[in-house]
């Protein structure tokens, strides 16, 4: 099996959809915070943003991949 196939298999779950939209909601937090944090924090906040955006694109990667 390959990640697409699993991730494919992964989103006819409830529950993995449920997860990948708890994440895109973090990632929103996470942009709005940076508005409001020193300097310092906003590197941090960067980061875990990045890894959100990770998550997600590999959340459709399956959807994206068909398409090219």
């Amino acid at each position: 099996m390959t990640i697409e196939e699993d991730i494919e298999h992964l989103k006819r779950h409830d529950s993995f959809n449920r997860l990948i939209d708890f994440i895109k909601l973090m990632r929103e937090e996470c942009i709005s915070d940076m508005h409001d944090v020193p300097t310092d924090k906003l590197q941090q906040l960067s980061g875990r943003i990045l890894s959100y955006d990770q998550i997600i694109a590999m959340s459709s990667w399956a959807e994206t991949s068909s398409s090219e």
